[in-house]
């Protein structure tokens, strides 16, 4: 399986100590240059995403070859998800690891898949990695992740939490 990711996820699931999950779920994940520079060279503050994408063997960082496609995005996008949405495209990803609204508009419009930091703790727990879903949630808006209650009643329910 072929996996993208922006930063937000690595960033988000690392922040609750939950950056290993990644790894369980999808084995090895590439991302593009300007999501390593947002998690790594810039996100020093980003809940320790920094220091677990930089060790991670299984985090690949692959250069983006069209740039063009990327200055296109630029419009709509930032720069870190323009470079996921190319790299998933140019490598044939089977999954994109996204939260932006826009962002996962745009991968919806290209007949992409999408996951984001709650679905794959969603899928987490399905899968036996993860007990709970209601602490890992509550931790999340802890650390500043916006989850509207209706997104979090949702997903409590179909985790059977409810």
């Amino acid at each position: 399986m072929i996996v993208v990711s922006d930063t937000t996820p690595l960033i988000g699931l690392a922040s609750i100590g939950r950056f290993e999950l990644l790894r369980e779920l999808f084995r090895e994940i590439y991302i593009p240059q300007a999501v390593y520079d947002e998690a790594v060279v810039f996100g020093r503050e980003k809940g320790g995403a920094e220091r677990e994408v930089a060790r991670a063997k299984w985090v690949k960082v692959k250069e983006v070859k069209d740039r063009l496609a990327v200055e296109v995005l630029l419009d709509e996008l930032d720069l870190g998800e323009a470079e996921t949405i190319v790299l998933a495209r140019e490598i044939n990803a089977d999954w994109v690891l996204m939260d932006e609204k826009k962002g996962r508009r745009k991968l919806e419009q290209l007949g992409l898949q999408k996951i984001g930091t709650i679905g794959i703790l969603l899928k987490a727990k399905e899968m036996g990695y993860v007990e709970m879903l209601r602490p890992e949630l509550k931790r999340l808006r802890e650390k500043g992740f916006s989850i509207s209650q209706h997104v979090i009643d949702a997903v409590l329910e179909r985790a059977n939490e409810k």
